[in-house]
C-alpha cells in the first residue's frame, strides 16, 4: 500500500521581516505563491518497523537529517500511531537550498502520504500545527495556492489568487545561508519596508502588472547574489513585468504575461544560471496522486 504525493515549489512575492522574537525566530509578512514545479514523493507501509528514504538527488541526505524523515518521525509521534515501517521515495525536481521550500515541500507531502496511509484523517489545522514544527514553511506547503502568511509562517489567510501568468525561476549556483541571511538584516542599519498595502489591494483588483511592479524582499538589501543583477536585466529585456528575489534566495522569479517571452527568457538565461525552469501558478501545495 502507497501513497504519491506532488509537492509544489514556492515563491515569495512579497517578504517583510517585522520584528526579531525573543525566542530567536522572526516575525514575517509575506505573500507567497505556489508554482508548478514539482518534487514527488511516494510513501509506502513496508513491515519492517524502520524509516527508509531515498532521493533521485544524491546530494541530498537520505537519514534523520533529511526534513522529510523527519517529518515522519514526528507524525509518528504526534499522533501515537505505530511506525510498523515505511519507505519514503523523493522524485527530486526543486532545486535545494534555493529559497524555494522544497525540503519544506517534502516535508509536507509526506506528512499528507501518512494521514492518508494510516487513515488518521487529520484536521488541516492540526496538519499545519505538526508541520510548523518541522519548519515555517510547512504549513503553507499543505495548503498552497495564494496565501498571506504572517507572524513565524503558521497565521495563514488566503487571498485572490495572483492572475494567470507564468513565472520563470533562475538559481544562480551560489547557496545562500537562511541563518546568515537573518543575522545580516537583525544588525542592518535601516530595511525599507515593501509597499504590503500595495500588494494586497493589486490581488484583490486581479491586477497582475500592479502586483508585478511591488513585488519586494527585504532579504534583497543584505544578500548579496553575483549574478542577480545580470539576471533581473535579462528578465527586464525579455519583459518581465516584475522580478524579485525569492525567500533567502538565492533564485530569483519573473512575472510575465507572455508565455513566449517567458520561454525565451528562461532559454537565455541557461547560458548564466544552472537551474531555470519556466513555471505557472497552481491553486495547491500538495496534490495527492495515487493511493
Amino acid at each position: 500500500m502507497h501513497v504519491t504525493v506532488k509537492a509544489a515549489a514556492k515563491i515569495n512575492l512579497m517578504l517583510d521581516i517585522i520584528e526579531r522574537l525573543e525566542n530567536g525566530y522572526h516575525s514575517l509578512w509575506m505573500v507567497m505563491q505556489s508554482v508548478n514545479l514539482y518534487d514527488t514523493i511516494t510513501v509506502e507501509r513496508t513491515g519492517t518497523g524502520e524509516i527508509c528514504l531515498s532521493c533521485t538527488d544524491a546530494r541530498l541526505p537520505a537519514d534523520e537529517t533529511n526534513l522529510a524523515f523527519q517529518a515522519a518521525q514526528t507524525f509518528f509521534e504526534a499522533t501515537g500511531v505505530s511506525n510498523d515501517g515505511i519507505s519514503i521515495a523523493i522524485d527530486k525536481k526543486i532545486p535545494f537550498a534555493a529559497g524555494l521550500a522544497g525540503g519544506s515541500a517534502d516535508a509536507a507531502a509526506t506528512l499528507l502520504a501518512l494521514d492518508r496511509l494510516y487513515g488518521t484523517n487529520l484536521k488541516q489545522r492540526t496538519l499545519n500545527k505538526i508541520g510548523l514544527t518541522l519548519g515555517a514553511d510547512v504549513p503553507f506547503c499543505l495548503q498552497g495556492g495564494t496565501m498571506l502568511a504572517q507572524h513565524i509562517g503558521e497565521l495563514l489567510t488566503p487571498v485572490p489568487e495572483l492572475p494567470d501568468c507564468w513565472i520563470v525561476l533562475a538559481k544562480p549556483a551560489q547557496g545562500i545561508s537562511t541563518a546568515q541571511a537573518y543575522h545580516l538584516c537583525d544588525t542592518a542599519p535601516h530595511l525599507r519596508a515593501p509597499d504590503k498595502r500595495g500588494m494586497l489591494n493589486a490581488l484583490l483588483a486581479e491586477d497582475l502588472k500592479g502586483a508585478a511592479r511591488l513585488v519586494g524582499n527585504v532579504f534583497e538589501q543584505v544578500i548579496d547574489v553575483p549574478e542577480r543583477v545580470a539576471v533581473k536585466a535579462l528578465m527586464r529585456e525579455y519583459g518581465a513585468l516584475g522580478c524579485c528575489m525569492s525567500g533567502s534566495g538565492p533564485t530569483v522569479f519573473g512575472l510575465f504575461d507572455a508565455q513566449q517571452a517567458a520561454k525565451d527568457c528562461a532559454e537565455k538565461l541557461k547560458t548564466i544560471v544552472p537551474d531555470v525552469f519556466a513555471c505557472r501558478p497552481v491553486e495547491e501545495g500538495c496534490i495527492v496522486t495515487e493511493e
